[in-house]
């Protein structure tokens, strides 16, 4: 993670999913299941790893240092869920090699972590990043650990 906070940890991991997406898409478009099948299990690894981070160590650390646990990480955890959702679909249309299946997921995905990803980086990251104050550097190379650990 080097000397990266966890916020710019993170948001680079975002980009990495989203790139990881765009593959899925391209290749099921393409007729290559074997590559979407691969591209796919990368993506959900990688979404499901990064929520483990989040909601594992930065949320509650976020919730202790506020005290906040009915503000923004509640409805980030409820995004995750509906993210877990769309990976099941997506899961679903990639195993039927349904190309119109993983076009209409994807599309439902992208957008959602778009949207998702914007309210992580400009405002929960942010406020969480200052509530952990001096323990900013010991937070990231949790979070870092915890991402790379599943």
């Amino acid at each position: 993670m080097s000397d990266q906070t966890f916020d710019q940890y993170l948001m680079a991991d975002h980009r990495e999913c989203d790139a990881l997406l765009g593959t899925l898409r391209r290749l099921a478009g393409a007729g290559d299941w074997d590559g979407a099948r691969s591209a796919f299990a990368s993506l959900n690894h990688d979404l499901l790893a990064h929520f483990a981070a989040e909601e594992e160590v930065l949320f509650p650390a976020f919730e202790a240092a506020s005290g906040m646990s009915c503000g923004p990480t509640r409805v980030m955890r409820m995004e995750h869920e509906e993210v877990r959702n769309l990976l099941e679909d997506l899961s679903d249309a990639v195993s039927a090699q349904d190309g119109e299946g993983v076009r209409g997921h994807g599309e439902a995905l992208l957008i959602t972590l778009q949207q998702h990803n914007m309210k992580e980086e400009h405002i929960l990251y942010p406020a969480a990043l200052q509530s952990a104050g001096a323990t900013a550097a010991e937070l990231s190379a949790q979070v870092a650990a915890r991402r790379e650990a599943v």
